[in-house]
């Protein structure tokens, strides 16, 4: 097997190449810079001039791209001039006013959505990275860590198992290793898998003992809230002795939507499902008549606060679509004012 085939490299990904040049995997991105394994080693790469010009930043490379490079002159450096269609892509809202979307990891077959048994369990942030994850398309799997530390896992599980119909829930402990050879086997045969959660859950410490060694540094959490810094600062992925590779990405505390449309849909089927049943096509689920979403919270058929968090997101994402037209109306402006103003410099020619 070769370096690359060991990072998921087959006939599927050779396909798609289109220029000529050395396919490689990004492994660590910082900077604007972004190490690449290849099967000639590691290179550590930037973007071709043309590249760089002739593409949106949400095409630019990120961890877990296979990209096609030009090795400099007798250097272990690269020029990247492709970045091969991606089969899934994780992503987020920028923070901040903006509407940009920051890309988190690409080409995961498994986002490993990671919360700790204690303080940092929250359910509603758990729908969030839900409705990220069916919309990437990657295989979404629950991983509560810490099991050591919790007397009774039964009410977290009740609580996943609530919002998350059908998806793999892992209970596990980096510290007895229960749990850890089941994740293992996941990512047998080279898949891929990220490790998305805020901090402090112990993705550093899960990679540790999903690798047999310490490949990440860890930090303790504070004992009265549970919360923890940021131990990873940036993306990076980890091949790991078992054959899997995980990416590890920095603890996101704050996770903004983006659009995320079809993710609602699969995250929130029995609320959709309810919704469908109304009487009306239009109903806001208030005092119509024939309200099944109404009639469901009366009855316990469906938790309040469960409604309340589809209806949250499902503004969020109506206002992120509102902010996105407005940005693409701005940038159509500006560019048609940037060509006016550039002809009216155009010296004109006499006849």
């Amino acid at each position: 097997m070769t370096i690359i085939e060991k990072y998921g490299w087959n006939e599927n990904w050779q396909e798609k190449i289109e220029t000529n040049g050395v396919p490689g995997r990004v492994v660590l991105e910082h900077k604007n810079l972004y190490r690449v394994v290849t099967d000639h080693g590691e290179w550590l790469s930037s973007l071709s001039g043309k590249y760089r010009h002739s593409h949106a930043k949400s095409e630019f490379p990120s961890v877990g791209d296979w990209v096609v490079i030009e090795q400099m002159p007798g250097e272990e450096k690269g020029i990247i001039h492709q970045v091969l269609p991606r089969i899934s892509s994780f992503s987020r809202k920028a923070a901040g006013e903006t509407s940009d979307i920051q890309t988190i990891a690409v080409n995961v077959d498994y986002a490993f959505l990671v919360m700790s048994l204690n303080h940092d369990f929250n359910v509603r942030r758990l729908e969030r990275y839900l409705l990220a994850t069916w919309d990437s398309g990657a295989n979404p799997v629950i991983v509560l860590t810490k099991k050591d530390q919790c007397d009774d896992i039964e009410p977290y599980l009740k609580e996943v198992e609530s919002v998350a119909f059908g998806i793999p829930v892992h209970t596990v402990s980096s510290v007895t290793l229960e749990g850890i050879s089941d994740l293992q086997n996941i990512l047998a045969g080279s898949r891929t898998g990220a490790l998305l959660g805020s901090s402090g859950v112990g993705k550093s410490s899960l990679i540790n003992a999903l690798a047999g060694t310490e490949l990440m540094a860890v930090q303790e959490i504070r004992e009265d809230d549970s919360k923890g810094r940021h131990t990873t600062t940036h993306r990076e992925m980890v091949l790991l002795p078992s054959g899997g590779l995980l990416i590890d990405t920095p603890g996101m505390r704050e996770f903004q939507l983006g659009d995320y449309s079809e993710g609602v849909e699969s995250g929130f089927t029995d609320v959709e499902t309810l919704a469908d049943a109304c009487r009306f096509r239009d109903c806001a689920h208030g005092n119509e008549p024939g309200c099944a979403i109404r009639e469901a919270l009366e009855t316990g058929e469906l938790e309040p606060e469960r409604f309340r968090s589809y209806v949250k997101l499902k503004r969020e994402l109506a206002h992120m679509e509102r902010k996105s037209d407005l940005a693409a109306q701005k940038a159509e402006r500006s560019k048609w004012k940037q060509i006016t103003k550039d002809s009216r410099k155009r010296p004109v020619k006499k006849r």
